[in-house]
């Protein structure tokens, strides 16, 4: 019998709804002996706009030791920080593994529920997600190549604008033979890319195959 993934999916959003939580992505992987499912969580809106206030009033009371360091930075934005705390995950947990079994949404007994964080490298896939980390570092893969390549890297500039996203290539930190391809020799990267000749690459939202935000630590 086929686990069906979408019930599963609208299962995991109603239980986190009743949390203050959303749910980021989700993954059904694994052995028919070692079936895994995967959620990865955040605080919804209203919690992200609690945490983001939280954040502020400490760093107007100059109260940053108990912030992360990464952030006090500024290399750590704030929409990178999921909120999710190790008590949000496991009373989610014990309630989705519950309604999953009452449900019987899984065929048989063998699975792993696990539920965690997105991470600072986290998945990006629907279009409010692009619109959200406009400024941030990205990695993407494509169905089909863009002048040959299907695996790009730069900063988001424009987000989910009539169905396409913008990169930024000079935004990258190129490695040391990319920049010697480029003829720099040291200090910064050049705002042209070494495939394209182009400083920017425009890429259809329906031929990203993956896309994940890039920690920049």
């Amino acid at each position: 019998m086929a686990v069906k993934l979408d019930e599963i999916r609208s299962a995991a959003a109603r239980v986190a709804a009743s949390h203050g939580l959303e749910v980021v992505d989700l993954e059904f992987a694994g052995s028919a002996k070692e079936r895994i499912l995967r959620i990865l969580l955040e605080k919804n809106a209203e919690g992200r706009a609690r945490l983001k206030a939280e954040i502020e009033a400490a760093r107007a009371n100059g109260d940053t030791a108990s912030l992360p360091q990464l952030l006090v930075e500024g290399r750590l934005s704030l929409d990178q920080l999921s909120g999710i705390t190790h008590e949000d995950c496991t009373a989610f947990s014990r309630d989705f593994g519950t309604l999953l079994d009452v449900e019987e949404l899984i065929p048989g007994n063998e699975y792993t529920l696990e539920a965690s964080s997105p991470g600072l490298d986290r998945k990006l896939s629907r279009p409010e997600d692009f619109e959200r980390f406009t400024g941030c570092l990205v990695k993407v893969r494509t169905f089909e190549p863009i002048q040959t390549n299907r695996h790009w890297q730069g900063r988001l500039t424009a987000g989910a604008k009539a169905g396409c996203i913008v990169l930024d290539l000079g935004a990258l930190k190129q490695n040391s033979k990319t920049r010697k391809a480029m003829g720099v020799s040291s200090g910064k990267s050049s705002p042209v890319d070494v495939k394209t000749g182009a400083g920017t690459v425009q890429i259809a939202l329906d031929n990203i195959e993956r896309a994940n935000l890039v920690p920049e630590i």
